[in-house]
């Protein structure tokens, strides 16, 4: 259920939210140190969420700048669906590491910094552009529809997943089961911790 923040929020607005709080995890990871708890943690709530994240968009925000911008939109969503590759394949290749270690560091910084050129480029570019062409009320109803998708995908990465619907979408609501299942296992921040978060980087609650 959508927050009184997120009610009225445009879909660029849905998107760069994720982006922060994306960014606000990584951040308590790094602060971490060696508290490897806590790190394992925020280690998990970072990939789970940014698995999630970039399911929505390809499900619904990568078809809405081929439908609304033709062949730049089309050559946008490429583009951008090559950035989560990337992502997803470091991703997958974090969780068979142990957290914690030099390794896992230093591909965990890499992971973010391909991230974060993908985020900019959305932010500054993509996403103002295709505001434009949906209008104040289409964006706020896609907005719901990209919240709405992220209840429904996978929370791990898959790297040889469909990056396209329906495919994706069909595959998604198959796989994302067993990462439930999987979640279920698995250490995540408490509500005390995503609290303290929020509020050290000024990101609403949910």
């Amino acid at each position: 259920m959508a927050t009184a923040s997120q009610q009225n929020e445009s879909l660029m607005d849905a998107v760069k939210r994720d982006h922060a709080e994306i960014s606000s995890y990584y951040h308590e990871y790094r602060k971490s140190g060696a508290n490897l708890d806590a790190k394992e943690r925020w280690a998990n709530q970072l990939i789970w969420e940014i698995a999630r994240h970039a399911a929505g968009e390809e499900i619904v925000v990568y078809p809405l700048f081929e439908k609304h911008l033709g062949q730049q939109g089309h050559d946008m969503a490429e583009r951008d669906r090559r950035d989560h590759q990337a992502v997803k394949d470091r991703l997958y290749r974090l969780e068979k590491m142990s957290v914690g270690s030099g390794d896992y560091d230093q591909l965990m910084d890499e992971t973010m910094s391909v991230l974060d050129e993908h985020v900019k480029t959305e932010e500054s570019h993509d996403l103002p552009l295709l505001e434009q062409q949906l209008g104040t009320e289409k964006s706020k109803s896609e907005a719901v529809s990209f919240r709405r998708t992220k209840q429904f995908v996978p929370t791990r990465p898959h790297p040889r997943a469909p990056t396209k619907p329906p495919f994706e979408t069909v595959v998604g609501l198959l796989t994302a089961p067993l990462d439930k299942l999987k979640d279920a296992f698995s250490k995540f921040p408490t509500e005390e911790m995503l609290e303290q978060a929020k509020k050290e980087q000024s990101l609403p609650s949910k």
